[in-house]
């Protein structure tokens, strides 16, 4: 596909004069010059300007300049040793800050704290300078940012697509109880680590009609004409590996117009007409998954999505072309797309498009590619995550792409038909196009038909694919389903976020842990030092101390709380299945027992939340308003005073959880068993040394399998069990018989926490005593209570917790991406790694 910019731009190669530069110094004297250089020229700034905002900006340049020499000879590495390639297409890529771990794999930080020291400046004012890029919202755009962060640590030729939305979920506050929403401009003042590649534009077909015309000796190609297009720019960021030379891409798409311009409407004087069609391209990606309750959204998050895909694919066909020509006989062998999750999966039918009508293949051979080069994780288990897509909208937005789905859905229909003669229910089941009273087309299933491979992210998940959403897939093509255990990377999430921890280790184990978690079972036996012991436990208490020390900036508060107090925290994302509800009835308990006077042996603790409802969630949203008003009542309370605190941290994010994890000693992972995919939070305070109390969901189990039913605070219907209690769960009679409940629901029903505003919390109550309520919270409270107070019981025991902690550390090893990289790697993408360093 040939670029949309002005050839005349690019038309003279670099010479090597130009492009042959010799290594830059890793020191500390280079570093300060580079830094200055940057600030004075690159900046244009002088001694007057105060602003730390330019100070990070050069430092940013002078570490950017160091990943640039590494990421050229990554690609040139790639390219000279014609490598199999992996495409990592995602909606999300959750990076937080760059600056750190930059730092971190290239092994700079040592020299930049003394050039930075040398120029008079703050090294942690500078970090703290960056705002955390607003490119995902929860857990699957941090995964994809773990995965790629892996990808180079491990040298594998992998590229990460993404949008570049200009503005990120949103910033939460809160007034008054209640979740408020601003915008989060996070590009207001740039993106440093960014290299636009305007030479890379790609042309994206919108709207239009389909036409059959004859080609070449007189062979009918169908034609896609009339169609709306848009621009999609690249925006590349780099991704190092860990202290290896290689620097892979993360490739964003920005949204733009085309060069046509509706002159005549504009010197009639129709300004606002003339333009509508730039706004229209630029909206693309200006917001991060756009609310899709209405009409407008449900558009707009299908134009995201085939901009991702269409580009993406364009892009990687390109590459292929510039080395082996228009000659695709062994693309299948050297090319893999991985859809994380169910958005990108337009991709099947587009790869279809673009080698059929682009390059004049017949059906068989593009299926045969498309089926050979497409993978898909499924990361959820709730059905209403499962995107489907109004015919009609299809019709409208992307009519060419309709028409492949149909066709693959009519050759898949015959297969379906002649393994199952007559099966008319399970083909109705299995069928692409969902029939009703509007035709939906269902995007999980097409990603299943044109996969080679599909899996889940932790073993409960996937086997609960395989017996119930996909189990019909499953019979059909049971080679297809595999399993990979999320992870996340050791770099950010223990070596960067707790440096103290990470020395420690470091100290005792050596630092090969850092790529090789599993390394960490060697701290177990120090688990029985006592000095050791010690050790841990007063850094433990040190993270606790910068936790509460970020609580008073972030909030403008401080608050009674001791760092000897037990944190007890749950950060995620606001949903019901999550039961941050539970939780908050919990804190409900603890209070009814101070008010009552049962605080014998009593545990001190601060119960921290934070996490994002969507702006349309109603109720996730009702239950952030309940959990501050608690919040208010109890830290107001006397005699609450040095007993129970509770903290919910506003516009939790990535840097949040960065100072959160290394801080919290026990982890609430408490979803509804049946419900969480996987999870990465439990893995991140898993690995930082915090307790568990959680059901047996998503990767709870695997968690409680490696460290031990001892080190590890279970409760809770299991996934059979909750689906077993459907048809008969009767909350009321729970309510009636079990009197902490009932008390916790009589403070709920007495307004005790919402004098001012009666009823408000009417919905949450009725949600709990709804006896088809799906995430059964009445019937997991009194399991839940007994855990907490066991785990409250352990936590008096310092020295006992303490070897607890150290052990839930040293079993982390299974959840690091890497791990999970390396089976994605021999199990479905089949790369070679290649060494950036070496070209081999």
């Amino acid at each position: 596909m040939q670029s949309m910019i002005s050839k005349s731009l690019f038309k003279s190669s670099p010479t090597p004069a130009l492009t042959e530069k010799p290594p830059l110094g890793m020191g500390a004297a280079p570093l300060a010059e580079d830094i200055s250089r940057h600030f004075n020229y690159t900046l244009g700034r002088d001694k007057n300007c105060k602003s730390a905002h330019y100070s990070y900006t050069a430092l940013a340049l002078a570490v950017r300049d160091r990943l640039m020499e590494r990421w050229k000879n990554t690609a040139y590495a790639y390219e000279e040793g014609d490598s199999k390639r992996a495409y990592y297409l995602s909606l999300e890529f959750l990076m937080g800050r760059t600056l750190g771990n930059a730092m971190l794999n290239l092994g700079l930080e040592n020299p930049l704290h003394k050039a930075l020291h040398d120029l008079g400046l703050d090294m942690e004012e500078l970090i703290d300078s960056e705002p955390d890029a607003g490119l995902g919202n929860g857990g699957l755009g941090r995964l994809a940012a773990c995965f790629i962060d892996s990808c180079a640590t491990l040298q594998l030729p992998v590229m990460g697509y993404g949008l570049r939305y200009e503005y990120g979920m949103f910033r939460q506050n809160i007034e008054q109880g209640h979740q408020m929403e601003e915008p989060d401009h996070w590009l207001r003042n740039g993106h440093v680590w960014e290299i636009e590649r305007p030479e890379l534009t790609q042309r994206i077909r919108f709207g239009g009609r389909t036409e059959t015309q004859e080609g070449p000796n007189r062979v009918k190609r169908v034609v896609w004409v009339d169609t709306h297009d848009v621009l999609a720019v690249p925006y590349d960021i780099p991704v190092p590996g860990y202290q290896n030379g290689t620097v892979n891409t993360l490739r964003l798409w920005k949204s733009a117009a085309t060069d046509e311009f509706d002159l005549g409407e504009f010197n009639a004087g129709s300004y606002s007409e003339s333009v509508a069609a730039k706004n229209t391209a630029e909206n693309i990606t200006m917001v991060l998954y756009p609310n899709d309750a209405s009409e407008n959204g449900k558009e707009l998050r299908l134009r995201q999505q085939y901009l991702l895909a269409s580009a993406s694919l364009q892009d990687a066909i390109r590459l292929w072309i510039r080395k082996h020509g228009e000659n695709f006989t062994h693309f299948a062998e050297k090319n893999c797309f991985q859809l994380n999750d169910t958005h990108p999966s337009i991709a099947v039918a587009e790869l279809m498009r673009i080698l059929m009508d682009e390059y004049d293949m017949g059906w068989d051979e593009a299926w045969a590619i498309t089926t050979k080069t497409m993978a898909y994780t499924n990361h959820t288990l709730l059905p209403e995550a499962l995107e489907r897509w109004p015919v009609r909208l299809f019709r409208q937005l992307l009519p060419r792409l309709l028409e492949i789905i149909f066709d693959i859905n009519a050759r898949f229909m015959g297969e379906v038909s002649n393994r199952w003669p007559g099966d008319f229910d399970r083909m109705a089941r299995m069928s692409l196009i969902e029939e009703g009273w509007e035709q939906q087309v269902r995007m999980a299933f097409l990603a299943i038909v044109g996969s080679y491979s599909v899996n889940g992210v932790a073993e409960l998940h996937s086997d609960l694919l395989k017996q119930g959403l996909f189990r019909d897939f499953y019979e059909l093509w049971p080679d297809k389903f595999n399993n990979k255990t999320n992870g996340v990377t050791p770099r950010r999430w223990l070596a960067w976020c707790n440096p103290k921890l990470s020395a420690l280790i470091t100290e005792t184990i050596g630092e090969g842990w850092v790529t090789d978690l599993s390394l960490l079972s060697k701290l177990a036996p120090h688990a029985d030092n006592a000095k050791f012991r010690q050790r841990w436990r007063q850094i433990k208490r040190d993270n606790k101390i910068r936790l509460l020390e970020y609580k008073k900036n972030e909030m403008g508060v401080d608050g009674a709380i001791s760092p000897d107090m037990m944190f007890d925290v749950q950060v995620k994302r606001i949903h019901e299945y999550k039961r941050q509800l539970l939780n908050a009835l919990h804190v409900i308990h603890l209070y009814d027992r101070i008010k009552r006077g049962d605080t014998a042996n009593w545990t001190p603790r601060c119960v921290l939340f934070g996490g994002k409802a969507a702006p349309g969630y109603f109720m996730a949203k009702l239950i952030i308003k309940l959990i501050n008003n608690i919040a208010s009542v109890i830290n107001k309370d006397p005699a609450a005073q040095g007993l129970l605190n509770v903290v919910f941290v506003p516009n939790y994010r990535v840097s949040a959880m960065e100072v959160i994890c290394a801080g919290t000693d026990l982890s609430e992972q408490i979803s509804t068993a049946g419900k969480e995919a996987s999870g990465t939070g439990n893995m991140k305070f898993m690995i930082n040394g915090a307790m568990t109390i959680g059901t047996l969901d998503g990767a709870n189990i695997e968690i409680r399998e490696e460290v031990g039913d001892e080190n590890f605070f279970l409760f809770g219907l299991t996934a059979e069990e909750v689906e077993r209690t459907r048809g008969n769960y009767d909350p009321n009679g729970i309510i009636a018989s079990n009197e902490d409940l009932h008390r916790v629901m009589h403070y709920l029903e007495i307004s005790h926490f919402n004098k001012f505003e009666p009823g408000i919390f009417d919905p949450i109550i009725m949600s709990i005593r709804n006896p088809h309520d799906p995430w059964m919270t009445a019937a997991d409270f009194a399991g839940y209570v007994k855990a907490q107070r066991d785990a409250a019981a352990a936590y008096l025991d310092q020295e006992a917790w303490t070897k607890m902690s150290i052990l839930n550390t040293a079993a982390s090893g299974k959840f690091s991406t890497d791990r999970t990289i390396s089976e994605y790697n021999r199990d479905i993408w089949k790369l070679q790694q290649v060494s950036a360093l070496t070209g081999v």
